[in-house]
């Protein structure tokens, strides 16, 4: 525990909804939990436990946490930007809240994609870039990045889409949800070419909506939640069992059809129904929340999170790596030995990120935490800054760090993509966020 944690624990105002913060940490940890959990490495490559024990599939209709996320980003964008309008004296404010929200998400970003650019790099100049691990680790480390991509567009969008919601309110979100059918019906009934892409938005976008009613309080008490809950449930149920979606809630390799890549219709009923639970729990977890050592556990999760988030993948790579350099057997998946050796590589996949969030925490913390400038004409600027960050940050998803040397490239949006280009719009776009103003500051809630 940090002086400074506990400081902020101490010092936090008794009309702060600690949930949304329990939330937080609690949806990426379980996400990389899962991550840990579904990587099936032998001596013959790496596989996904979920396809070679298609039973376990139905675990992801809980552990596909993601929408949760969403939904505390949209209850936290909104609570920003109504201070950052407040306070701005008629200022234009849209350049400051972009970069007051994501100064804390783009800079251990940034660091990470450096360092494991120049690994890649390294390793593929070396002639090593092949080999079994090697090669899925320059693959599959970036993966995760998509969720950062999203999240971009979600800030971008939320000036806009809170004025829909305070005008229309539980109508804006019904809004984004139709048009979710809409895309799946043309993908799938009319076989329309890249609609399906539409869903990025509208899937995520809609969740993200959800935020905005926790915000004004229209998810309080027990029966909205309940009843979302259950017509979630319902929903992604009937989808899955009538319809042309898939039962496993995270992308399966092989597979034709995927809820996540691009969302359908039954991964937004999914998020519906977390969404009801996660607030049907509300009363009893913001109780225990007032304990504060609970709560100074909190505090100091989610000032790493991030940073958690972004090298776990690395850590447990590392973990397997070692396993294979010290000549360690890796049995095969599912099997009795396999299951037997969960538990110890999750431990030293989770004391190595500790050592990895050690090294990299201080990147995570902005030099003036919850600061941002409102300098005028800087609008443009931050837009175009957001707008390279987000189809950098996809488009290196998309590709991973396998084909620096070669120019493989992957399709972002109908148009080629490389590593190289994917990683300069990226940090191009991170350094005109970052410069998008500095003329006055102002504090920011949320």
């Amino acid at each position: 525990m940090t002086a400074s944690a506990r400081d902020m624990a101490e010092a936090t105002p008794a009309t702060r909804d600690r949930y949304v913060d329990l939330l937080r940490v609690a949806s990426l940890g379980t996400v990389i939990a899962g991550h840990w959990l579904m990587a099936a490495v032998s001596t013959g490559g790496i596989g996904n436990l979920l396809a070679i024990v298609p039973g376990l599939q139905v675990l992801t209709w809980g552990l596909q946490i993601m929408p949760v996320f969403f939904f505390v980003g949209g209850f936290s964008h909104a609570l920003s930007y109504r201070s950052l309008v407040r306070r701005s004296d008629g200022r234009p404010v849209y350049a400051a809240f972009l970069r007051a929200r994501l100064r804390r998400l783009l800079r251990p970003t940034v660091v990470f994609v450096l360092v494991w650019a120049a690994l890649a790099l390294g390793v593929q100049l070396a002639g090593r870039g092949d080999g079994v691990l090697s090669g899925a680790a320059l693959r599959m480390v970036t993966q995760p990045l998509w969720f950062i991509g999203i999240y971009l567009a979600m800030v971008a969008f939320t000036p806009p889409l809170l004025k829909l919601h305070e005008r229309h309110g539980w109508a804006a979100f019904a809004a984004l949800f139709g048009a979710a059918a809409v895309v799946d019906v043309l993908r799938f009934a009319q076989g329309v070419p890249y609609v399906e892409f539409l869903n990025f938005a509208f899937v995520w976008l809609a969740v993200h909506q959800l935020g905005f009613l926790r915000a004004d309080g229209r998810l309080d008490g027990l029966r909205r939640p309940a009843l979302l809950a259950a017509a979630g449930l319902a929903g992604a149920a009937l989808l899955v069992a009538y319809g042309p979606y898939p039962l496993s809630m995270v992308g399966m390799p092989g597979e034709k059809v995927s809820n996540m890549a691009p969302p359908t219709l039954a991964l937004l009923c999914h998020g519906l129904w977390l969404v009801g639970a996660v607030q049907l729990l509300a009363g009893p977890a913001t109780a225990w929340l007032r304990r504060p050592r609970v709560w100074r556990g909190v505090v100091a999760a989610n000032g790493i999170a991030m940073t958690a988030f972004l090298w776990h993948l690395t850590a447990m790579l590392a973990v397997y790596g070692a396993q294979l350099a010290l000549g360690i057997r890796l049995p095969e998946p599912a099997t009795a030995a396999w299951w037997a050796q969960v538990p110890v590589r999750i431990l030293a996949a989770a004391a190595l990120t500790a050592v990895l969030v050690a090294l990299f925490r201080r990147f995570e913390a902005p030099p003036r935490p919850a600061e941002a400038s409102t300098a005028a004409g800087s609008g443009p600027r931050a837009a175009a800054g957001i707008a390279l960050c987000l189809l950098g940050v996809l488009g290196l998803s998309m590709t991973g760090l396998g084909g620096l040397l070669d120019g493989h490239s992957a399709t972002l949006i109908a148009v080629p993509v490389t590593a190289p280009a994917a990683i300069a719009m990226a940090l191009g776009g991170w350094l005109l966020v970052e410069r998008s103003g500095t003329a006055r500051r102002v504090r920011l809630r949320g």
